[in-house]
C-alpha cells in the first residue's frame, strides 16, 4: 500500500512539472543580475490579459501558462536587418529566425543584460504585452539604438 501511494505520489509531482508554465525553461546565463531581479519585480500581475504566474526562476517572468515568456539577463543582439520597434523608449528588436510557428520572440536592443520576450500567438495584444513590459525594461540603460535603413550612411564603392 505504502508502495502504490509513493507511486502515486510520485507520478502527480511529474504530471504537475510536465504541465508548469516553466517546463523545459532556463533563466538566462546573466539572470541573477541585479538588473534581472529588478525587471522580474517590476513586471505587472498581467499583461495582454494573461496573469502572471508564480516562477521561482531568476530574472525570469512569465504569465498566461507560459504564453508570456520575459527571460533577463542574455547578451545584447549585435547589430542586425531584423525589424525593430520602439515601445515606449524600449527598442525591441524581432528575431524571425527564432520564431516559430506559434510563437514570436523578440529581444531589446542596446541594452545590458538584455531581455528576451517570447509571446505565443493565442496572445492576441502582442502591442500591449510590449506596452506593459516595456515599463519595467526601460530601467536597465540603453547604450545603442535601432537605427532605420535610411539612417545608415551608404558605402562608396
Amino acid at each position: 500500500m505504502a508502495a502504490a501511494v509513493g507511486l502515486l505520489t510520485g507520478t502527480a509531482l511529474v504530471v504537475t512539472e510536465l504541465n508548469s508554465p516553466t517546463f523545459g525553461l532556463e533563466a538566462a546565463p546573466r539572470g541573477d543580475a541585479p538588473e534581472c531581479a529588478r525587471v522580474a519585480k517590476d513586471s505587472p500581475d498581467g499583461v495582454g490579459g494573461q496573469r502572471r504566474d508564480d516562477v521561482t526562476l531568476p530574472g525570469v517572468a512569465v504569465w498566461g501558462d507560459g504564453s508570456v515568456v520575459l527571460r533577463c539577463g542574455l547578451r545584447p543582439p549585435a547589430p542586425t536587418v531584423d525589424h525593430c520597434l520602439t515601445v515606449d523608449d524600449v527598442d525591441w528588436v524581432w528575431r524571425e529566425a527564432r520564431s516559430r510557428d506559434g510563437e514570436k520572440v523578440l529581444i531589446t536592443y542596446g541594452r545590458n543584460p538584455a531581455v528576451e520576450l517570447t509571446v505565443s500567438d493565442r496572445v492576441t495584444a502582442i502591442d500591449d504585452v510590449l506596452v506593459e513590459l516595456s515599463h519595467a525594461v526601460r530601467p536597465i540603460r540603453q547604450k545603442n539604438e535601432c537605427v532605420s535603413a535610411a539612417d545608415v550612411p551608404a558605402t562608396v564603392s
